[in-house]
C-alpha cells in the first residue's frame, strides 16, 4: 500500500486551503470520465461534455495528451500541481505547470501511461501549455460559472472538517477523507492501495484540499508540502436535502423541518445554507425557534459554531419515520 509516515510537526501545520486548480482539474478528470456520482454531477456533466467532446475531436494532440496524464492509476505529476504558499490564483498556478521542463512532463507520462517511449504525437516540447491551455478552457467554459455554488459548499466543508478536528483530532479526520485512505496509527497514512515504498513526510505541511466533483490524489512539492485532494461530504454536493416527513413538515413547516432533519451531525449555518439552499438569515431564524424548543444546541468547535439536535430533537425526528 501506498503509506505517509508523517510526524506530530506535519500534523500540527495541517491546514485546509482552496484551490481553483485543484476544482477545474477535479472537473477535468469527470469530463474525460464521463461519468456522474450523483444527479446534479449528471446534470453539469449533460451540460459541458458535448463541448469537451467537440474541442478534443477538433485537437488530437490534447486528446491524446489527456488520456495519458490521467492514466489508469495514477495522474501525471505536471497536472497535479501541489497548491503553492498562500492559496494563489488560478493564472498563478497554470503558470507553473507552463513552465514545466518539457523533458520533466514527458517522463511524468511515461509513469501515468505506464509505457515507454511514448507515442510519437507526444514526443514534443509543448505538452505543459496544451495542457494548462486546456485546463483553462474548462474553467472558463464549465467551471467559472457556478465557481460561487462550488465555493461555498468547498468552505462549508472545511467547516466540517475543522469541526471534526477540533473533537476527534487529526488522526480520525484523515481516516477515510477519501476512498483507499485511512489512519493506522504510528503515524502511518494509508494514502492509497498502490504497492509503493512508504514516504516520509517529516518537518511538512501537509495541505488538504477539497474539490466538488466525487475524486481525488495526491502531490507533493517535496520537501516542502504535501496535498491531498479529496472529495467534498457527498450531502453538500448532491442536488437538495432529504425531504422532511410530510408530518414534521406540517407541525414544523417544511423549512424548519428540513433544518431539523439535517441536524443528525452537527453544522454550521453556513452548512446549511449550502445544504438547503436557504437565505443566511432564514436558517438563523429556523435554528433560533429550534433552541428556543430545546430541539437543537448550539456549540463551539474551534472558530466555528455548529448545531446539532438534542435527545428532545432526535425523538421528534426519530417518531415520524417510525410512525
Amino acid at each position: 500500500m501506498g503509506l505517509w509516515l508523517v510526524d506530530a510537526d506535519t500534523l500540527a501545520r495541517s491546514r485546509f486551503v482552496h484551490s481553483a486548480l485543484a476544482e477545474t482539474t477535479a472537473a477535468l478528470v469527470t469530463l474525460e470520465r464521463a461519468s456522474a456520482a450523483h444527479p446534479g454531477e449528471r446534470a453539469w456533466l449533460d451540460a459541458h461534455l458535448p463541448a469537451y467532446r467537440a474541442r478534443l475531436t477538433d485537437d488530437p494532440v490534447t486528446a491524446l495528451l489527456v488520456r495519458a496524464a490521467l492514466g489508469r492509476t495514477w495522474l501525471a505529476d505536471f497536472l497535479t500541481q501541489t497548491p503553492g504558499e498562500g492559496e494563489p490564483s488560478l493564472e498563478e498556478e497554470l503558470a507553473r505547470m507552463r513552465a514545466t521542463p518539457p523533458a520533466a512532463a514527458r517522463r511524468d507520462l511515461a509513469v501515468s501511461l505506464g509505457r515507454s517511449p511514448l507515442p510519437a504525437a507526444l514526443c514534443r516540447d509543448d505538452l505543459p501549455g496544451r495542457l494548462a491551455e486546456l485546463l483553462e478552457w474548462v474553467w472558463t467554459e464549465a467551471v467559472r460559472p457556478s465557481w460561487p455554488r462550488r465555493r461555498r459548499i468547498i468552505e462549508t466543508d472545511v467547516v466540517a472538517r475543522t469541526g471534526q478536528v477540533s473533537q476527534g483530532g487529526w488522526a480520525a479526520t484523515l481516516d477515510a477523507l477519501r476512498p483507499g485512505m485511512r489512519w493506522l496509527g504510528g503515524s502511518r497514512l494509508q494514502i492509497n492501495v498502490h504497492d509503493n515504498p512508504p514516504r516520509a513526510v517529516h518537518g511538512a505541511q501537509l495541505l488538504l484540499v477539497p474539490v466538488t466533483p466525487a475524486t481525488g490524489w495526491v502531490s507533493w512539492d517535496a520537501p516542502h508540502r504535501y496535498a491531498v485532494i479529496y472529495p467534498c461530504a457527498g450531502a453538500l454536493t448532491t442536488p437538495g436535502p432529504p425531504p422532511a416527513p410530510d408530518s414534521l413538515a406540517r407541525l414544523l413547516g417544511p423549512a424548519r423541518a428540513s433544518v431539523l432533519v439535517l441536524l443528525d451531525t452537527p453544522k454550521s449555518t453556513t452548512h446549511l445554507v449550502a445544504l438547503t439552499g436557504q437565505t443566511l438569515g432564514s436558517v438563523g431564524r429556523h435554528l433560533r425557534v429550534l433552541r428556543e424548543a430545546r430541539l437543537v444546541r448550539r456549540r463551539r468547535a474551534g472558530r466555528s459554531v455548529l448545531y446539532d439536535r438534542t435527545t428532545a430533537g432526535e425523538v421528534l425526528v426519530e417518531a415520524q419515520r417510525t410512525a
